[in-house]
């Protein structure tokens, strides 16, 4: 009689939820079951260059910027519309699409300007600065509370020396210059710090 109510005991001991884990390997599953669900509630996409994008948004319009600049290269709307192409396209991974992105951009080129920075004794110029400034629209057609109230203006700058001929010096400038707009928009736009 002893022994059939010690079996008992044992049978009634095992319930549903005493699973075959101590205390603190329990523990331990419903730390990672919490990170799970965390990791599911937050739908954005990461990357390394700091941009937070929610996962459906997939694909981007940017339209050809206007050129708006006195002076300014013939070409350089085009340029600054590729390189905002290239950078959304490889580090927000969009997909380029003509008209009804996600995402979309448009604006112009509103100033380019070589100015002398540093006069010396000499009536000449010790530094000359390149000057580029564009207005850009970003809406965001799946979470519109992102997009821009108003166009934003950037504006930067490169430096040459004051002996240097705009006409040699230009190309570089102007590819300096760009990869700063573009940092600052792409900035601007995905990187919520």
């Amino acid at each position: 009689m002893r022994r059939e109510i010690k079996d008992n005991r044992q049978k009634h001991s095992l319930h549903w939820y005493s699973a075959p884990f101590t205390k603190g390997a329990r523990g331990i599953l419903y730390l990672v079951l919490f990170a799970i669900l965390i990791s599911i509630g937050g739908c954005k996409v990461y990357s390394f260059t700091g941009a937070s994008l929610p996962a459906d948004v997939k694909t981007v319009t940017v339209d050809l910027l206007r050129n708006s600049a006195n002076n300014a290269p013939a070409l350089l709307n085009q340029t600054i519309t590729d390189a905002l192409k290239n950078k959304l396209i490889t580090e927000a991974s969009l997909h380029q699409v003509t008209y009804d992105g996600d995402v979309a951009f448009k604006g112009a080129v509103t100033g380019y300007s070589f100015s002398a920075q540093a006069p010396t004794a000499q009536l000449q110029s010790g530094v000359n600065r390149l000057t580029i400034t564009v207005q850009i629209s970003y809406e965001n057609k799946k979470y519109p509370k992102d997009s821009w109230k108003q166009p934003e203006i950037f504006s930067r700058y490169a430096d040459a020396p004051g002996t240097a001929n705009l006409s040699d010096v230009q190309n570089t400038l102007v590819a300096d210059i760009v990869k700063q707009l573009m940092d600052d928009i792409f900035n601007k736009a995905f990187v919520k710090w």
